[in-house]
Formats: structure tokens, C-alpha cells, sequence
């Protein structure tokens, strides 16, 4: 994806608890047009379909919102059993106590 024009972004943890993990990004800047959407990314570019293919590896779903000239929203929903355990856990359990909980 390419990088905001306005530059404010928000990180928001949505959900922590003994069923999933999910966390939403947002951000105010000049969003990605439907057709890039649409078709995984533009040519030639991995963002949004590596993004994908990498939280489909650990069991994610990964949900991109966008419209041109309003912004981005990505949301990940992971299994609770991948966000508190191993390596990838440590990194969420990290996030999670620098972020607070809200259900």
C-alpha cells in the first residue's frame, strides 16, 4: 500500500480474549482505490496479497476497507490459541499489555 498523504493512523485492540485476537488499524489517508482491492493488489506488488497470505498462515482473517480519498482500515482476527502462544504470540502479548483490553 502506499503511504498516507495526511500521515495519522490509529491502532486500535478491538478483542482479547479466550476465543480470538483482533486488532484494527486505520488510517485518514488518500485510501486504495476499489479495482487494486478487487484484485489482491496491483501488479507487480505484494502488499496486500502477502498481507493476506501471512495472516491466512497463522489462521488469520485479514479485512481491508478503503475508499479513495478516505482512508484505509485493515482488521486481523486470529485464534486466541496463536496470539498467546510460541513466537507470534510473544509479539501479540507484547502488544496487548502496551495496549490495554477492550472487549
Amino acid at each position: 500500500m502506499r503511504s498516507t498523504t495526511r500521515g495519522r493512523g490509529r491502532l486500535k485492540l478491538n478483542r482479547y480474549d479466550a476465543q480470538q485476537f483482533r486488532v484494527r488499524v486505520r488510517d485518514d489517508g488518500i485510501g486504495i482505490d476499489a479495482r487494486v482491492l478487487s484484485q489482491e493488489g496491483r501488479p507487480g506488488h505484494f502488499g496486500l496479497k502477502g498481507m493476506r497470505e501471512r495472516a491466512r498462515g497463522i489462521g488469520g482473517q485479514p479485512e481491508v476497507w478503503s475508499e479513495h480519498g478516505a482512508g484505509t482500515e485493515v482488521e486481523l482476527i486470529i485464534p486466541a490459541s496463536v496470539a498467546s502462544g510460541g513466537h507470534v504470540g510473544r509479539r501479540f502479548r507484547m502488544l496487548k499489555s502496551q495496549a490495554g483490553t477492550t472487549s
